[in-house]
Formats: structure tokens, C-alpha cells, sequence
């Protein structure tokens, strides 16, 4: 099956990791997604938005000092996705 391709200010890249931690204020739901995507000629692009309903939406992120523990467990889980952030995994392609 071919990565899932999402369009980026540079064009197209595909989605080759992402995690979500899921968040609660009051009665609202939504996430913090982030993501990990390659262009076609390799580079890697990181991406970080917020999620209402499994949608990605635009405007600025968001998270409470304690969840940043919770969304590093999820990042390591992700080798090319940790690599990236520098947070261990030794997956990540170099570029450039």
C-alpha cells in the first residue's frame, strides 16, 4: 500500500509517521497529531497541528507542560519519527 500523500506549502510529501495524543479541556475532545513526511526528493518535513474529530486543523498547538512526558512515549514508539525530533530511534534518513 502507498504512504498516504498530503499536500505541504512545497507540494506533496508522503505521510511516513504520525502520533496523536488525545487532550480534554472541560467537555471538549481534540489532539495534538504530529507528523513525520518526506518529499520526493527525500527531505523530511515535520508537521504539528490540532485535531477535532480525526481532522487536522490550522492555527497554533497547544499542550499542558505535564503531557509532553505522555507525547514523548508516543514519539519514541516511531523510530524515523524520534530520530527526527532527537529523541533516540536511529531511522530517520539523513537528507541534506
Amino acid at each position: 500500500m502507498a504512504p498516504k500523500q498530503v499536500a505541504t506549502p512545497w507540494g506533496r510529501a508522503a505521510l511516513v509517521e504520525e502520533v496523536e495524543l488525545e487532550q480534554v479541556a472541560g467537555e471538549r475532545r481534540f489532539g495534538v497529531r504530529v507528523e513525520l513526511l518526506e518529499d520526493d526528493a527525500g527531505e523530511q518535513l515535520l508537521r504539528v497541528a490540532y485535531t477535532t474529530d480525526g481532522t487536522a486543523r490550522r492555527g497554533p498547538v497547544t499542550l499542558r507542560v505535564s503531557e509532553l512526558a505522555t507525547l514523548r512515549k508516543l514519539v519514541r514508539r516511531r523510530a524515523r519519527l524520534a530520530a527526527a525530533l532527537g529523541l533516540g530511534g536511529g531511522g530517520a534518513k539523513r537528507t541534506r
